[in-house]
């Protein structure tokens, strides 16, 4: 049923993102399917990296660790961006269609009021994309 999953992640707040990790294995190996782990970075120095390459080469061993331990082909996508808060949904977007994903697993917050206001990310993802959008909350 599915051949492709993206998994956003942020290397700062791997830990956070363990769930949503977790069932993205889980399903690859339920269908077969090959994980696509996805970062948007800043071109500036940050908590994971001093440069975009620096980051790129962390989410490659983050991604060849996951492969091990889970037992899945696994790839890994850096884009980097100038403001990765201001272009995050936009990029996350045009990634699924880079990578060819047909299922996206992500994790979430708990709904909140502002949620009314803002859209999460996982709203927006679905809405501008054929992928099917799975959110995992915490």
């Amino acid at each position: 049923m599915y051949e492709k999953i993206m998994v956003p992640v942020d290397l700062a707040h791997i830990d956070a993102l363990e769930k949503s990790v977790q069932v993205a294995a889980d399903m690859a190996r339920h269908f077969k399917a090959e994980v696509c782990y996805v970062s948007v970075t800043a071109n500036t120095p940050g908590p994971v990296g001093r440069t975009p390459a620096e980051y790129e080469k962390k989410l490659t061993a983050f991604a060849a660790a996951q492969s091990q331990q889970h037992g899945q082909p696994t790839d890994s996508k850096v884009i980097v961006s100038h403001d990765p808060t201001a272009d995050l949904d936009r990029l996350l977007v045009n990634a699924i269609e880079e990578v060819g994903a047909d299922l996206v697993v992500m994790g979430t917050h708990l709904p909140q009021k502002v949620d009314a206001i803002m859209p999460s990310h996982g709203d927006k993802l679905a809405k501008h994309t054929k992928a099917s959008v799975f959110l995992v909350r915490p």
